[in-house]
């Protein structure tokens, strides 16, 4: 038996006048892919992507899944929609840098959970933590207390939660069960666990871009009730921990990375590029202090058009 024509030629009659009778919602096979639909007729498969059918027809599919009979309106093709209506655009620079800032803070406010402060390296998919966003969002929390969008109480909570979940994660060589090492930290983490995820290496400049983050906050939280001392407090204690000589792999570098399994990265940062971080925070760590002439070193190949790390 014929199903009749879906093919949008209007010839529908001899498939909708019998729907009910030719197709019940257990004769529907879904085959895990969401633009098609199979339907068996009782002597065959017949398919049809939805996309290629009107509303109507798509709608009309539908209601013959379940056992009914659709209506005549339903076949008539859809009014066309009205053209999106896009929105203002921001009417001067101020304001546009303005709105600019104000969704930037509220993406890190609606992705980092106030329990770690660990904050998702990419979004909306299942994603695990930056440790460079986590420093973004320690900064973008500042900010938005600042310009009003959060409560200065709002954002010292998630500043004291993250700052605490990272002076108390373990620390060591082994490759599982640990946050970082040497003061370090592994550039991605479990969002729940907080633990190594994956291979990752363990980052110097994901690192500085957290510890940024980290006296950020502090700077910002300049008050002398217990929670405000305590970012103040544990942020001087994430920043003087790192041993920034040990990541001196080839004196007077910094070198990229270390991982348990494959030991230091073959690369070491120099020329200009964001690893001015790595070598302001190494050459001012009270008591772990790399030696000046590793600034030497890092601008050795800072030349125009020069920017390439070895």
């Amino acid at each position: 038996m014929a199903l009749g024509d879906l093919d949008g030629d209007g010839d529908l009659d001899a498939f909708f006048a019998n729907a009910g009778s030719l197709i019940s919602p257990s004769d529907a096979i879904h085959d895990n892919q969401p633009d098609t639909v199979w339907l068996n007729d009782g002597e065959g498969l017949f398919t049809q992507s939805p996309q290629a059918l009107s509303t109507g027809m798509a709608q009309a599919v539908a209601l013959a899944m379940a056992g009914c009979a659709p209506t005549a309106d339903l076949l008539r093709p859809p009014a066309p929609a009205p053209a999106p209506v896009p929105a203002p655009l921001p009417t001067s620079d101020d304001a546009l840098l303005d709105d600019l800032e104000q969704r930037t803070f509220a993406f890190f406010r609606d992705t980092t959970p106030l329990r770690n402060g660990l904050a998702p390296d990419h979004w909306p998919r299942k994603s695990f933590a930056s440790i460079a966003a986590v420093g973004f969002s320690l900064s973008a929390h500042v900010i938005g207390a600042g310009q009003g969008w959060i409560s200065r109480a709002q954002a010292r909570d998630l500043t004291l939660n993250t700052l605490r979940f990272f002076r108390d994660a373990p620390q060591g060589p082994a490759a599982r069960g640990m946050t970082g090492h040497r003061g370090f930290y592994y550039h991605f983490l479990d969002m729940d666990s907080g633990e190594r995820f994956g291979t990752c290496e363990l980052s110097t400049v994901d690192t500085a871009l957290l510890l940024m983050g980290v006296l950020h906050a502090a700077e910002y939280f300049n008050g002398n009730d217990a929670a405000e001392t305590e970012i103040r407090r544990t942020a001087e204690t994430l920043t003087e921990r790192v041993d920034w000589r040990w990541a001196q792999h080839r004196p007077p570098s910094i070198c990229h990375g270390w991982s348990p399994e494959g030991g230091f990265i073959p690369n070491d940062w120099k020329g200009y590029n964001e690893a001015m971080l790595v070598y302001l925070l190494a050459l001012g760590t009270p008591g772990r202090a790399v030696a000046a002439d590793s600034w030497g070193a890092w601008t050795s190949r800072s030349r125009c058009g020069d920017s390439a790390s070895s």
